[in-house]
């Protein structure tokens, strides 16, 4: 019997959905998380079909609203005995009107929002949990497409571009998971982060209206080695490019930065 209990954010499509049917073929405990319910009761009778053997739940919840971020972890803190791996994996792209700036329920500009605050207040929220079944994995899922925050304009007031926000937002995900990785040292709790494949086939990337290269299996592999493989039961701190480990954006290793960010980080969550 294995034990494991995994939860996976945006699982009703894309590489969520794809992790969530991996996962599941190996038994153990898959934790879906969407925004829609008829999508996310729609994937999780897909994967029930599919591994008749694994227990499935669901959890709905708007990552653009931190209100909603902190009841479901409540829900699930609650409800689920251990929870031996969180995949990151839910994302707000470059959208479909890239220069039409949208705000969260809290009013911060939406990609840091859902693809920053969210998996980071999510992770923060179960971190008892996480420490309580440990070993666990944290796997938070970025991007190689990163560009430097602009502490003057973290909100991207000024000059809004859709992919500039996915970019911006993507490396303060990855500068969490190195300020996280470093706070949990000794707890068995580790925290890494990857670029899981290059375009992959996605609605986020067709509706910014770039052409997909790769098949969603291509970023389910390196990511589920993250979370299972033997011989990183010990790495932290870690960004990976597919399989390899890599070099993020410069700003990632400035650890002042780092303190910016996550000191403003702290501040923005406890405001919501």
């Amino acid at each position: 019997m294995n034990p494991r209990t995994t939860l996976i954010t945006g699982a009703t499509q894309g590489l969520g959905r794809g992790l969530a049917l991996d996962l599941a073929a190996r038994g153990g405990t898959v934790l879906l998380h969407g925004r829609d319910r008829t999508r996310l009761d729609r994937v999780a009778s897909e994967v029930r079909a599919a591994a008749p053997g694994t227990t499935v739940r669901t959890y709905l919840a708007d990552l653009a609203d931190l209100d909603q971020v902190h009841t479901m972890a409540a829900s699930i803190r609650a409800a689920e005995p251990r929870l031996d791996g969180l995949i990151n994996n839910a994302v707000a792209g470059g959208g479909a009107e890239p220069h039409t700036r949208e705000l969260s329920h809290q009013g911060y500009e939406l990609r840091f929002a859902v693809n920053h605050l969210a998996p980071y207040a999510l992770t923060r929220d179960l971190l008892p949990l996480l420490t309580a079944s440990a070993p666990a994995r944290v796997i938070n899922v970025a991007s190689m497409g990163q560009e430097a925050l602009d502490f003057d304009d973290i909100m991207l007031e000024r000059d809004y571009e859709g992919l500039r926000a996915y970019c911006r937002s993507k490396l303060a995900l990855i500068m969490a998971t190195f300020h996280l990785a470093a706070e949990l040292a000794g707890t068995g709790v580790t925290v890494n982060t990857l670029h899981p494949a290059h375009l992959m086939d996605t609605s986020g990337v067709r509706e910014y209206g770039l052409t997909p290269v790769t098949d969603v299996d291509e970023g389910v592999r390196p990511t589920v080695r993250l979370l299972l493989d033997p011989d990183l039961a010990d790495t932290t701190g870690r960004y990976f490019d597919q399989f390899t480990e890599a070099r993020a954006h410069p700003q990632a290793y400035d650890t002042e930065a780092r303190e910016r960010l996550m000191t403003l980080t702290d501040a923005l969550i406890d405001r919501a």
